[in-house]
């Protein structure tokens, strides 16, 4: 039966798709390097280590939206599932290379993606959490089929600037803000009423008010 180890290798921002993805490079060898693998139907659980890397006043103060203020952080900072990712793996001997999509949101009502704006450099440390079944052939050749067992996991450090590259791909010096429908009814009533032409010239417009407020 199958003995099967992950590893990741590397992530790059995946070019030409629908939506933003991060590729992540995963290497499966199989302790037995005889013995023939038809396929590996992969699940995996990706969560978000968020304590096992220290964060500079900058990355404090954005991440307050999060995980509120830092005396707080010993009860907030808790490992956080980011997503979940699928692949299947084709026919191998011993090991194999496939890339592992996972879709990308830069929603910020999301908290994985306010997690990673948060970020100024560094890495974000991941782990995956791995599930699913192999097929392979016993020693007469006949089909086979073996679950993968749930203490199967691999961490990996996803450089920071990993995720901006492929924002900036998709969302060149862009942002997406989610809001509820009759709030931007008053916000394009607003806009339409002072025959404002874009939409970043009338948040500009609200800004000075609303950092007079804050500072009241």
């Amino acid at each position: 039966m199958p003995e099967l180890g992950f590893q990741i290798e590397k992530a790059e921002p995946q070019r030409f798709t629908v939506a933003p993805t991060l590729l992540f490079k995963l290497r499966i060898t199989n302790a037995a390097p005889d013995e023939t693998i038809h396929s590996v139907a992969l699940r995996c659980q990706i969560q978000l280590e968020v304590t096992r890397r220290q964060y500079g006043t900058g990355e404090q103060e954005r991440l307050r939206d999060l995980f509120g203020e830092t005396d707080r952080w010993g009860q907030t900072l808790k490992t956080m599932l980011w997503t979940h990712a699928s692949v299947v793996a084709p026919a191998f001997q011993g090991s194999a290379m496939v890339d592992l999509p996972v879709p990308c949101t830069f929603d910020f009502n999301v908290a994985a993606t306010k997690y990673f704006h948060g970020m100024a450099d560094g890495d974000v440390p991941l782990c995956f959490l791995f599930s699913g079944t192999a097929f392979y052939a016993d020693r007469e050749g006949a089909l086979q089929v073996a679950p993968i067992p749930w203490d199967k996991e691999a961490r990996f450090r996803l450089p920071v600037k990993a995720w901006q590259e492929m924002m900036d791909i998709y969302y060149p010096n862009s942002a997406w803000l989610c809001l509820r429908r009759d709030v931007f009814e008053r916000l394009y009533e607003y806009k339409v009423a002072r025959g404002i032409p874009t939409w970043e010239q009338a948040f500009e417009s609200l800004l000075p008010a609303l950092e007079e407020a804050v500072k009241r």
